[in-house]
């Protein structure tokens, strides 16, 4: 009775394992979808604002910056470490939320930045200062509360050629409002190989801590991360229209064919053992 409860649980807990398809994914908001607006099309002002997704492509290791301190630095610099690396594209007098909500997210990975990882943002406002990107790492990393996370968190400024350069390099479009005198640009983050290769986008103001540590494991060709990172991205691939990580049915449902295969097996085989034992306990009895 026991082995037949638990083949029934087994079936159960295969189709309650399996995701729930057919529901519509949908990736970010790009040129005019769910606005109402026809394909193509943006909404005034924004024309020139979005993300064109460049994966693979390889970004500029001799572009030209200034770290938060004010000496000069090339972006190869924060490469070849082996380690991925996050490019974080904004503006340090931005009135919105640019930079908290990356900082959040990584609060609660357990990675070492540093470490395992690095962070780079980069300001695309050309006549924003040294000064500027110091009073920023301040405020985040206080905000950020790890001893060290300053060695790993870089925040840099340069001219227009550098910026230009680097946000065609990543498909980073934004565009100055003259009416609110302020930037508008896409909110999303960029993960980056140790051989400066783009692997993965992800978007929006607060980054689900789950795909970003996949990305960064998958970024860094599994040097960092545990076994059950390596399980995860097992049954989990990046999807490049939503920027996250999405189920493989094909997997899920290898897995828990072999695990309803195995309970089924032991239970058959305990059944056998206890048959055997039955019968040999019998015929000693008959004797």
């Amino acid at each position: 009775m026991r082995c037949k409860a638990i083949i029934v649980a087994t079936f159960l807990l295969t189709l309650l394992s399996l995701p729930l398809w057919g529901q519509g994914m949908r990736g970010p908001m790009m040129n005019g979808e769910s606005t109402g607006m026809p394909a193509g099309q943006k909404l005034p002002g924004l024309e020139f604002v979005g993300i064109e997704q460049h994966l693979n492509a390889e970004v500029p290791a001799d572009l030209a910056f200034r770290d938060e301190l004010g000496n000069p630095v090339k972006l190869g610099d924060y490469f070849g470490k082996g380690r991925p690396v996050i490019l974080n594209l904004g503006y340090y007098q931005c009135p919105m939320l640019c930079g908290e909500g990356l900082t959040g997210s990584l609060k609660v990975l357990t990675f070492e930045l540093g470490k395992d990882f690095d962070v780079v943002t980069v300001s695309f406002d050309p006549h924003e200062t040294p000064d500027m990107a110091a009073t920023k790492k301040r405020d985040i990393m206080r905000r950020y509360g790890r001893k060290g996370a300053e060695q790993g968190w870089h925040f840099l400024t340069g001219p227009a050629e550098s910026i230009n350069a680097l946000t065609k390099a990543v498909g980073f479009q934004f565009q100055w409002d003259e009416k609110t005198q302020q930037y508008a640009h896409a909110t999303t983050i960029v993960v980056l190989t140790p051989d400066r290769r783009i692997a993965q986008y992800f978007y929006g103001v607060e980054f689900p801590p789950k795909d970003l540590r996949l990305g960064l494991v998958e970024a860094s060709q599994n040097k960092i991360g545990s076994v059950t990172d390596q399980m995860l991205l097992y049954c989990y691939h990046y999807d490049p229209r939503t920027g996250k990580y999405g189920a493989i049915i094909s997997r899920l449902l290898s897995i828990a064919g072999a695990a309803t295969i195995l309970i089924l097996g032991t239970c058959v085989f305990i059944m056998y053992r206890a048959d055997s034992s039955a019968q040999h306990k019998a015929m000693r009895r008959a004797t």
